[in-house]
């Protein structure tokens, strides 16, 4: 998926600068990814043979965890042909986000929608009498997540549609399977706010990605949200928010960042704990330094990356087309 703060691109200079630190054997360590995204850290760690313990508030992004990091072969894939075969529907997100149902919002082309629904609506019915179980039901749900996202009329986020179908939009959609990736079986999914779970979880390695500025995920990626709870919402507006009320990070916000980063350094019950900030954030770098040096010994990498696509000239006056990541990191005393 294409989302905000991903580290797909980044991925080899975080590995490679975890394992220089803490050390390249995984037996029998534990890692976490407290706020997990799509699960692309996590399930990385996974493969590599961590215990991973992954966490998100957003319940789309424990969805695709849940899947990643406790599913382990073999899950059976059969019944995929036989959803993608399945009539449209029109329910909750075609008459909510499809142009056709009157809403006024085009997130997504009448066909697709009504196929997006009528998938959602048939995984719990299947879910209910029991043709399938938890390990599947995680599995096809966040396929459909994902699957879905490729085929969004949006500029990456769900901040806003766009007024015509793109190409990628217009196309016929189908569910694509994610992959199944083998690992440690005791690996858990949670979707928890960060500070209700810090201090009932300990190990060896913690990585933090948090929000780096004041956009809230709730709003940037709400239609998916809604897709993975499927809970009939009332919506607002004419992007059609959820209530995301209880959602909000406290990383989010210059006021409450730098105390809420350092309640989970103090609570955190673990050896390694590393930080990824880019030079844009909302915490300046001497506030991080300080404030993870109350608690041990400080180090400090960093590579530069390219933009995330939404974050253009036009949407946030920026003009550079890279960036700087920083990975911050502690070693417990």
């Amino acid at each position: 998926m294409n989302y905000i703060g991903s580290k797909y691109s980044l991925i080899d200079f975080l590995t490679t600068t975890i394992a220089d630190v803490a050390g390249s054997n995984t037996h029998g360590k534990v890692f976490a990814d407290l706020f997990a995204g799509t699960g692309v850290v996590g399930k990385t760690f996974k493969e590599k043979g961590y215990r991973v313990i992954s966490n998100d508030i957003q319940y789309y992004s424990y969805v695709l965890n849940k899947h990643y990091i406790e599913n382990v072969p073999p899950l059976s894939a059969e019944i995929a042909e036989s959803l993608n075969q399945l009539a449209g529907t029109e329910g909750f997100i075609y008459k909510n986000y499809c142009a056709g149902s009157g809403s006024g919002r085009q997130y997504f082309t009448d066909e697709n929608g009504m196929k997006c629904d009528s998938i959602r609506i048939e995984l719990e019915q299947l879910k209910e009498c029991g043709e399938i179980d938890e390990s599947q039901y995680y599995y096809l749900l966040a396929s459909l997540i994902n699957s879905i996202d490729k085929y969004a009329n949006t500029a990456s986020v769900y901040g806003a549609f766009l007024k015509k179908v793109k190409k990628s939009a217009a196309k016929e959609f189908q569910l694509e399977l994610l992959p199944i990736i083998d690992g440690d079986k005791e690996s858990k999914a949670y979707n928890k706010n960060i500070s209700d779970i810090i201090s009932t979880i300990g190990g060896d390695i913690l990585y933090l990605d948090p929000p780096y500025n004041a956009r809230q995920y709730c709003t940037n990626y709400h239609v998916l949200e809604t897709i993975a709870r499927y809970d009939d919402p009332q919506l607002h507006g004419k992007t059609g928010l959820r209530d995301y009320s209880s959602q909000k990070s406290l990383f989010c916000s210059p006021r409450t960042v730098v105390d809420a980063f350092d309640d989970v350094l103090r609570k955190a019950d673990f050896k390694y704990i590393f930080l990824s900030y880019n030079n844009e954030g909302l915490m300046p770098f001497d506030v991080i330094q300080h404030t993870m040096e109350k608690y041990g010994e400080y180090q400090r990498f960093e590579q530069e990356y390219r933009r995330f696509k939404a974050d253009t000239d036009k949407n946030r006056n920026i003009k550079a087309n890279t960036t700087t990541e920083y990975l911050h990191c502690l070693i417990r005393k």
